[in-house]
């Protein structure tokens, strides 16, 4: 039985971020998303941590338990991660991924063998992943409202690996990806997570994968609360 996470990895775009995805490539990690940000640490954590005030990347790919501990050892041992000033990786477990044929596509060459939908139980948020062509949040909002969402946040990213999705799907994808990121009430995680899926899943222009990560605790969500209780 494996389990199934969301591995983030947080360096600098010039020195490192290539050889990660190459590394990760290696070890069967090839499905990628890749978005830019930029440090807010105030430079006596900065000077602190041995970094400097620098645009960075964050790669986040699907990974399962057996994968991570060799991804893990190698970014350890050949990067040197530990070092202040290196980069920073940790993982979220996945609660659910919609559609096999998604679940395929992000685990390829993944040793992977089906378990319990979670890691972490009696969550009562979950924050769901949806990622789409870009251009298309649109869709992928509206979706996700006729089911229940109440907002979401959008982010542009880069896809790696898109390449292999006429294996799985049928067709080809485009790498300039959006990443829309929604808070909901685990109740309606499903529902919102089939919205998707149906109305802007890989059979739509906006080819969108939605998986889960369970959220511990929230602040504020008092609207989504209210709106609940009103029910």
């Amino acid at each position: 039985m494996s389990e199934v996470y969301m591995m983030v990895t947080i360096t600098d775009w010039k020195e490192t971020a290539v050889d990660f995805m190459e590394f990760y490539k290696e070890n069967h990690v090839d499905a990628n998303m890749v978005t830019l940000g930029r440090g807010t640490a105030g430079s006596e954590m900065l000077d602190y941590l041995g970094l400097e005030e620098t645009e960075k990347t964050m790669i986040l790919s699907i990974v399962t338990d057996k994968v991570w501990k060799t991804l893990k050892r190698g970014l350890r041992q050949q990067f040197k991660i530990d070092i202040p000033g290196t980069g920073i990786a940790f993982i979220v477990p996945v609660s659910s991924i919609g559609g096999k044929r998604e679940l395929l596509f992000l685990l390829d060459k993944q040793d992977f063998e089906k378990g319990e939908e979670t890691v972490l139980k009696d969550t009562a948020h979950e924050l769901l992943i949806v990622i789409a062509n870009q251009g298309y949040n649109e869709m992928v909002m509206d979706a996700a409202r006729s089911a229940g969402a109440a907002g979401g946040t959008v982010l542009h990213a880069r896809g790696t690996g898109m390449k292999r999705a006429e294996k799985f799907f049928g067709v080809s994808l485009v790498s300039e990806k959006e990443l829309v990121l929604i808070v909901t009430k685990t109740e309606n995680k499903n529902a919102i997570m089939q919205a998707v899926m149906q109305k802007a899943g890989m059979d739509t222009k906006a080819k969108a994968i939605v998986f889960s990560l369970p959220v511990t605790d929230t602040a504020g969500l008092r609207l989504i609360e209210e709106e609940a209780a009103d029910e």
